[in-house]
């Protein structure tokens, strides 16, 4: 048994073909068969039970995938430990963001932590938060950038930063014209408006949500946005009321600018958190992106 055959074996079982696995692999089709062939016959068992159009793990196979992924990490994670070791500072590491969340955060992280660590290469994958959470389990990423509550079970996170989370309206709308900026605004006065939220599959929709039901009602959702930026526009435009987390409300950079509030009763925040796998090695690398993050977030926004 080799490595690559575990490799092929794990991209055949990801991709439920072999066609795709093979333009994956940057192999011939008939070579990748053959050797998934030679390895079947070494084990004495069928690890994949082939249709005409897709490829489904047999139960050897669910069991063979399960140990491959273990042993692929372990040698991922030991070719990590002795990089850091040899080198120090040089590595690399893969970073997962939520893009609006990211585009507010990390032009101040990434500079830092480039000046700190100059021969560590930074690669930024952005994603929603439901497909950050899967990458980042699947070994995809090395951390993640993610608000709390998590779906996937097999994530632990690092939290770096408690973000308040504010209310947009209309300029037009009577609570902007209000004395609101130091009382802040109560969730139950908004059980009648119209709400913009993102779609389904963002973890901040899940958040505004939520919110709004443990005050009481449910939302009058009348549009969704993929973007959170568009949702804020067309608050700004008239169209309704939504959510906003703190540190994107305060990059005022549209001409469509809706009025921020501040809310209570009480005042709703998320959780701001490094997310990465359960039991996964660290790389140094990856430990002090973590540090470099909190450090700049508290900096930039402990007024």
């Amino acid at each position: 048994m080799e490595l690559r055959q575990l490799q092929y074996t794990l991209q055949i079982a990801e991709e439920r073909n072999f066609s795709r696995a093979a333009d994956k692999l940057h192999i011939a089709q008939p070579s990748l068969s053959q050797q998934l062939s030679k390895l079947e016959q070494e084990l004495g068992v069928k690890l994949f039970q082939r249709n005409t159009s897709t490829v489904e793990l047999t139960y050897a196979g669910e069991s063979f995938i399960e140990h491959a992924q273990k042993i692929m990490d372990a040698v991922k994670e030991l070719r990590q430990e002795m990089d850091d070791i040899s080198q120090l500072r040089a590595g690399r590491v893969v970073i997962g963001s939520m893009p609006i969340t990211g585009s507010h955060l990390l032009p101040y992280v990434l500079p830092a932590f480039k000046a700190a660590y100059p021969e560590i290469e930074i690669i930024l994958r952005e994603d929603t938060s439901l497909n950050l959470e899967k990458l980042t389990a699947g070994g995809g990423t090395d951390l993640s950038l993610l608000s709390l509550p998590l779906q996937e079970p097999t994530l632990t996170y690092e939290p770096i930063g408690e973000e308040p989370i504010d209310l947009a309206v209309p300029p037009q709308h009577p609570l902007a014209s209000k004395d609101t900026d130091q009382s802040g605004v109560s969730l139950k006065l908004l059980k009648d408006e119209p709400f913009i939220v993102l779609k389904k599959g963002q973890g901040f929709r899940k958040i505004t949500i939520d919110l709004c039901r443990q005050a009481g009602f449910e939302p009058n959702v009348v549009f969704e946005s993929n973007n959170i930026e568009t949702v804020q526009s067309l608050v700004a435009a008239g169209m309704g009321v939504t959510l906003v987390p703190h540190f994107i409300a305060r990059a005022k950079r549209s001409e469509l600018i809706p009025a921020y509030l501040p809310l209570t009763d009480p005042a709703p925040s998320r959780t701001l958190v490094i997310a990465y796998r359960k039991g996964r090695y660290l790389s140094k690398a990856a430990e002090a992106f973590i540090e470099t993050f909190k450090r700049t977030l508290a900096e930039r926004y402990s007024s």
